[in-house]
This record gives structure tokens, C-alpha cells and sequence, in this order.
């Protein structure tokens, strides 16, 4: 068993206070974490200017470069972990083993992670649009049409809470080291693993050991890197979208809510759209924000649901080494029978159906509990009208609901929405898409919401929240 220590600015702490982190189904120790306290994370962020003026030392160049080849590390070698080191092969059995989520899905989120740190370089200039990186790092600079500007950080370091259900999300924080700016984890409790092998790779790499922090812990240490930190990401669901919504200090990262519109002018041709619609609610096990939890259309509707229906109903729990394994177990107990009781409730109301029962097969339930997991199997709804219970949810596992509404009314009635896929040739549906602020990520043809361009902003620019562009004059 692997012997995790906090990391204050990369040197190793040793709690007395520890967490055992343990394999979903067998319930195997798998390693035991030292936890941090708030008190600690008070003490060293006093020593955060440290880490930004380290890294301005290092042009950005440099640091890219170090990025690169931190990507083919944490890809490919055996790296130190606490009091030993871990293989590639480990790691994705380890992190099968704590998050419930297959083996090949947890590969799948290793080269997503490994590709954007690889096109790091790409990913900066499309962010930054194309501006000198010298300049976050000084503060000001000239443009190409010679005007001076100036762009000053918010923060020395980003605070990061991060989830323990999808190790995708580690993207959205790769930016921040070659912006000169330090990082401070707060792991999620069933998955150390990604932000301590981040680190190992960048050390290994040659980024200065004093920028990085990791904090395990509870809620109780999220609220304290929040807390410490100018600026911060958290990871969560709706009450933490609720939360934070309105702080200009955290970035928050909730539900996705991401759907598909069919356009009246290609319903008619829905099934040429089924391959994009079934991608879309079924990949990664619907863990992800960008997961399509609604389709939305004026009609066919009952045939939509019941065609994704066919596909993905038949679908059971397969061991996490399976490689055709497609379902994410829920490894929190109480959580998937909650879910599964909250729709039972609701989908017998008028106008609301489930269509995937009678593809079960012999087993008709959708909760499938074992002795220490459960599984939810994948769900589709057909809701006759907007307004049903079940026509705006989303849940961490493959559920859809296929909402009839009349195209004029599809816009006002979506909410937000963090991936919109419209798939329509109608100029006056798109023009009305383009100018719809509830839609963060706009998708126009048949492109699966689970399709990033890391070229582009996810969820609001990394840039914009953690630097202000301001006046700047010389004499």
C-alpha cells in the first residue's frame, strides 16, 4: 500500500490524520493519504507570491517545453508517488479502482490529458489570441499594431477543487504553468491520483518543485483553498453553481445541462442523426458536463427516444477491466438508489415516460447494487411537452430526456446550457442561436456535444479570469 503525503510547495508533509483510499468493489486498501488541516493551507499560501515569482523567472517558452515533455512522462514512465512510484499501467488501475469508472475510459481521459499538455503551445496562442506570453509575466507589452497594453494577474497561484468522478476535467487547469502562475490542489477523495502524477511529471520536467501544492482533505479543505486563494476553480453540482455564481473569485464548474436541438427543417431525417445523439448521451458513461442530457425537437420525438432506446438500454454493468465495459459504478453509497428513487417518482407523471425498460431485458431494474457499488443503467425519457419534471435533468450517468417543443419556443425554454449542438441549415434558428447568452458552447451541424476544439474556451476564458487587461502608459 502506497503512502501518500500532503505536498507544501512540492516538500512532502506526513499527516498524523489520514484517509484510506480503497477499491470500489473489493474494498482493497489501496493507499493511505495524509490529510491537511485549514490552518496549514493559511500558513503556506502566505508564501504564494513565491511560486508566480519563481515562475517569471522561466520564459514561457521554457515552460511550454517543460509542459511537452511533462506530457510524455505522465504518459509513459514510472514516476514517484508518496513513498513509492507508480507505472502508467498503475495509475490507470488505481484510478479504475477509486472512481468507479472503467479502465479504458480512464486511458481515454489519460490521452485527452496527454494531447491538450502536447498542443500546450497551440492551445496558449488560440486563448490569448495570438499576444506575446511575455507579456502576462511582465505586465505589459506592445501589440502589433504598436499600442501598449498591460495584463495584470489576479492571483500568484490558481486554487483547484477538483471532483472525483471524471479525470477530464484536468484540462481546464493545464494553461496555468506556462502563464507563471502556481497551482494548489485539492484532490477529489477518490482520485488523488491525477493531480499527484501532474506534479511528479512537471518536477520531473524541470518546473520548480516550491509551485505546487497538494491538500487532501474534505469539504472543510476546499473551503480553505477557496478561502486562501485570489482566484479559484471548484467542481460540483448544483447547490455549488448556487454558491459561487456570483463570486468573482471562483470559476464554478456544475452541471453541463448540454443538449441537441433538431431543427424543424432536418427532423424529418432524424435517424441520419442517431450515431450523433446516441455519442453524445453514452460516451465516457455520461459523466461528463459536456454529456447530453436533453434532445430537444417539434416532433418525432417518441420515435428519437425510443430508436436511443434500442441502443443503449440493453446495456448492464461489465467489470472495470472489461474493455467493453461502458458503465461508471457509483462508488458513494446511497447516491445511485437516490437517483434512481427521484426518477421513479417523477416519470409517472402525465406526459413523462421511460423507454428503456422493455430493452433490459429478464433484469428490468435500473439500479443494480452490489455489495460496496451500485450501477444505474442507462435511462431514456420521452417528455410530451417542456414543462414535465424530468425535461431538464441531468444525472452522472447515460440519462437523456427527449423534450417535443416547438422550435420557436426551444431557445427560451432550454436554460442554461453549456454545450448546444443545433442541428440545423435554418439561417434564422442559427442567427437566434448565435445571440442565446444561456449557451456557453455553441455547436451548430451534427457535431456530438462530447466534441472539444481545446482551442477554444471551455466554460469562460482562463485568461479573462485570471488576468485584467487594464490602461498602460509610458513616458
Amino acid at each position: 500500500m502506497i503512502n501518500i503525503p500532503v505536498l507544501r510547495w512540492g516538500t512532502p508533509y506526513t499527516s498524523l490524520e489520514t484517509d484510506t483510499v480503497v477499491h470500489f468493489d473489493t474494498g482493497e486498501e489501496l493507499a493511505k493519504v495524509s490529510l491537511a488541516n485549514g490552518g496549514l493551507i493559511q500558513r503556506d499560501m502566505r508564501k504564494a507570491q513565491r511560486a508566480r515569482d519563481l515562475l517569471r523567472e522561466i520564459p514561457p517558452a521554457e515552460l511550454i517545453g517543460m509542459v511537452k515533455k511533462a506530457a510524455d512522462l505522465y504518459m509513459e514512465s514510472e514516476l514517484p508517488l508518496g513513498d513509492g512510484t507508480q507505472s502508467p499501467q498503475d495509475f490507470l488501475k488505481y484510478q479504475s479502482a477509486t472512481t468507479g469508472l472503467p479502465e479504458h475510459m480512464c486511458r481515454a481521459n489519460m490521452e485527452k490529458n496527454h494531447f491538450v499538455l502536447t498542443k500546450m503551445d497551440e492551445v496558449l496562442d488560440a486563448l490569448t489570441r495570438g499576444l506575446d506570453l511575455s507579456i502576462f509575466g511582465k505586465g505589459h507589452g506592445v501589440e502589433e499594431r504598436g499600442v501598449p497594453l498591460s495584463f495584470q494577474a489576479q492571483a500568484p497561484v490558481l486554487g483547484l477543487v477538483l471532483p472525483s468522478n471524471s479525470p477530464g476535467v484536468h484540462t481546464l487547469w493545464m494553461p496555468v504553468i506556462p502563464l507563471q502562475l502556481g497551482l494548489v490542489f485539492k484532490p477529489g477523495p477518490q482520485e488523488p491520483w491525477t493531480p499527484y502524477r501532474m506534479a511528479a511529471a512537471f518536477f520531473e520536467a524541470g518546473v520548480p518543485r516550491e509551485t505546487i501544492s497538494i491538500y487532501p482533505g474534505l469539504g472543510d479543505i476546499g473551503a480553505a483553498v477557496l478561502a486562501s486563494c485570489a482566484r479559484s476553480m471548484i467542481f460540483g453540482g448544483t447547490p455549488t453553481v448556487d454558491r459561487y455564481k456570483n463570486d468573482p473569485s471562483v470559476q464554478v464548474h456544475g452541471p453541463g445541462f448540454s443538449k441537441i436541438l433538431l431543427g424543424d427543417d432536418v427532423v424529418d431525417d432524424w435517424e441520419s442523426y442517431l450515431d450523433v445523439m446516441v455519442d453524445s448521451v453514452f460516451a465516457n458513461s455520461g459523466r461528463s458536463c459536456i454529456s447530453c442530457s436533453g434532445i430537444w425537437a417539434s416532433r418525432h420525438t417518441r420515435e428519437i427516444a425510443e430508436a436511443i432506446a434500442e441502443r443503449i438500454g440493453p446495456v448492464a454493468p461489465l467489470p472495470p477491466e472489461n474493455p467493453e465495459s461502458a458503465l461508471a459504478a457509483f462508488t458513494v453509497p446511497g447516491v445511485a438508489e437516490a437517483i434512481s428513487s427521484e426518477i421513479d417518482r417523477h416519470v409517472e407523471e402525465a406526459g413523462t415516460e421511460e423507454v428503456t425498460k422493455k430493452h433490459r431485458g429478464d433484469d428490468a431494474s435500473r439500479l443494480v447494487s452490489h455489495e460496496r457499488c451500485d450501477y444505474l443503467r442507462p435511462t431514456v425519457i420521452h417528455c410530451e411537452s417542456k414543462d414535465k419534471w424530468l425535461a431538464n435533468k441531468e444525472y452522472m450517468f447515460p440519462f437523456v430526456s427527449v423534450v417535443q417543443c416547438e422550435q420557436k419556443d426551444m431557445i427560451r425554454n432550454i436554460g442554461p446550457t453549456l454545450v448546444g449542438s443545433a442541428i440545423t441549415h435554418d439561417e434564422s434558428f442559427r442567427k437566434q442561436l448565435l445571440d442565446a447568452v444561456h449557451i456557453d458552447r455553441l455547436n451548430v451541424g451534427a457535431v456530438p456535444t462530447i466534441r472539444l476544439n481545446w482551442l477554444q474556451p471551455h466554460e469562460g476564458s482562463i485568461i479573462d479570469f485570471l488576468f485584467r487587461a487594464r490602461a498602460y502608459q509610458e513616458a
